[in-house]
């Protein structure tokens, strides 16, 4: 049996493991990640299906242990190049299947749903599924058994002995599996570093009831669209508090309603209101539900906290909530929000200040517990930078265990188990892949598109000076056109172009917005409709603000 990691070891996120044998392969998530400042113009990375894509027809299908982006966000990408049944609980399944939708792949793709406690046979590998706990409902580990041995995958989990929906960890499952014998386990790392246990979930109730009884006026709350358990908490105090709710965001809106539809969320119709409805409410009475906890730039919080959102304008008084911690690489993103919302004179309520956020990852005593109870003959961390899995392998040594049975492998590493032995054996090709929009290619594939727009409609170069202090205009903006052709007025397009961009810089100078990122969006959106329809063009648009 081989084990292939493509993703998720070394790095956060993009999730990805395979499981080969007697040839055929078994696909445990298939998550994305986020690009980092410097990976201009890409949208997201996800893991390098080369491996798999030169093997299609031995693969099985895809096993999902949950529903967050960094486990399943890839696979739509990778359902467009290899057609295979996917396995999931109920709700990891609905999540999915939006997805789909949204990539055009609606009902092209066999959806299984699988029960924790239920086994399955999938090909040569016989699957049991373990319910565990995590930041998100349905996510499950999973035990994958072939005469070579049991492997087990724990998935994103938790020992929350109280959670939210009574869902807990399967301690006896994990136990039963150890007796059995289990010859490798795969272990969440993200919170290796981290002492103790991890606050339960219900926690956080005592610091929401006493932020909504403080708050007299709105309260915006925001967290993580997938966290169905936190919004649930969100809810039932605002509704002890006889608030009304309105959603805001596109991911929390078609979260929420999935969650509500399969029976995972509880929001009683009476207390849904429309965002055009918010004014004819008191603001002691009002909580918006939004999206944007990481400080995305066009997410509403985001967008709320810059002055910049159409419908949700903040007002001293407002009390905003940030439930969510800042993912590694978004720290920078979202402390320049909550500095923007103090701006605005808002009260925040944020994880620094109080208790308003707990993990949904096992730290080292509940660790220890999962190694404890498994007694795996090998041991291999997962899920995380390296550090993490260092810190991870340390504590199997805790406990005794030998450091020659801990695999510390990276993306590629061919692991294998074969005679009771497990061992690193070669090394793939297991890089990543950029997608810009839903294109899906290397960065070569960026560029190459950039220089056929450029070869065929040239491009328009705006350079902006805007006042540091208050984001007002400061000299006359600087406007250059290359390999741009215009059989009309040049002269008096330029004029007309220089004007617009100080029409905005004006407008948005008003409103209070003097994020770089917002006007540069305002700018290019605004040119590039006038460009089209002056001229029937759309030249490459880069609009640069330079602080003054």
């Amino acid at each position: 049996m081989k084990i292939i990691p493509l993703g998720g070891l070394g790095e956060i996120g993009k999730n990805m493991m395979v499981m080969e044998y007697e040839g055929r392969m078994l696909i445990i998530d298939a998550g994305l990640s986020f690009p980092k400042d410097e990976l201009l113009g890409i949208d997201l990375i996800i893991p390098d299906f080369s491996y798999i894509r030169e093997r299609a027809d031995q693969v099985e299908a895809v096993l999902l242990t949950h529903g967050h982006e960094d486990h399943v966000g890839a696979l739509p990408f990778f359902l467009r190049e290899i057609n295979v049944p996917v396995y999931g609980t109920r709700l990891t399944l609905g999540l999915v299947g939006n997805k789909l939708e949204e990539h055009g792949l609606a009902g092209t793709i066999d959806l299984r749903e699988i029960v924790a406690g239920t086994p399955q046979k999938i090909g040569p590998f016989q699957c049991e599924f373990i319910s565990v706990t995590h930041s998100i409902p349905d996510g499950v580990a999973v035990a994958v058994k072939t005469p070579v041995g049991t492997v087990v995958h724990t998935g994103d989990f938790k020992l929350d002995p109280n959670p939210i929906d009574k869902r807990r960890t399967d301690m006896g499952k994990f136990g039963e599996l150890g007796k059995e014998g289990v010859l490798l386990l795969l272990s969440d790392s993200t919170n290796a570093e981290v002492e103790g246990v991890t606050g339960p979930e219900i926690s956080v109730r005592k610091t929401l009831e006493e932020t909504f009884s403080r708050a007299h006026g709105r309260i915006i709350a925001a967290s993580f669209a997938s966290h169905i358990h936190r919004i649930q908490q969100i809810v039932d105090v605002a509704r002890h508090h006889r608030r009304k709710l309105a959603i805001v965001g596109r991911s929390m809106v078609r979260n929420c309603q999935i969650a509500r539809e399969l029976g995972y969320l509880t929001i009683p119709e009476d207390m849904l209101i429309s965002m055009g409805e918010i004014a004819d409410h008191k603001p002691s009475r009002v909580l918006i539900l939004s999206s944007g906890s990481q400080g995305e730039p066009l997410a509403a919080l985001t967008r709320m906290a810059f002055g910049d959102h159409k419908k949700v304008k903040l007002e001293p008084g407002d009390t905003v909530i940030l439930s969510a911690r800042p993912v590694p690489g978004n720290e920078v993103s979202v402390h320049t929000v909550i500095n923007r919302l103090f701006k605005q004179g808002v009260r925040v309520v944020y994880e620094g200040v109080a208790p308003v956020h707990v993990s949904g990852h096992a730290s080292r005593e509940e660790l220890k517990m999962i190694i404890n109870l498994t007694k795996p003959k090998y041991f291999m961390p997962i899920h995380g930078e390296y550090r993490h899995l260092y810190f991870h392998s340390e504590l199997a040594q805790e406990l005794g265990m030998d450091k020659k049975r801990i695999i510390m492998a990276s993306n590629g590493d061919v692991v294998q188990a074969s005679g009771g032995q497990v061992r690193i054996v070669a090394k793939i090709d297991a890089g990543m892949t950029f997608v810009d929009g839903l294109e899906v290619g290397d960065i070569q594939d960026v560029t190459l598109r950039d220089r056929k727009k450029l070869a065929r409609d040239g491009t328009f170069i705006v350079v902006a000076p805007i006042a540091e202090r208050d984001g007002s205009m400061v000299g006359t903006p600087d406007i250059t056109a290359r390999g741009f052709v215009y059989m009309g007025n040049r002269r008096q397009l330029m004029k007309e172009v220089s004007n617009l961009v100080k029409d905005i810089l004006s407008a948005s100078a008003r409103q209070g917005i003097a994020d770089p990122g917002i006007l540069q969006e305002h700018i290019h959106s605004r040119l590039a409709k006038y460009l089209y329809k002056k001229t029937k063009k759309r030249p490459l648009i880069m609009a640069v603000i330079v602080e003054v």
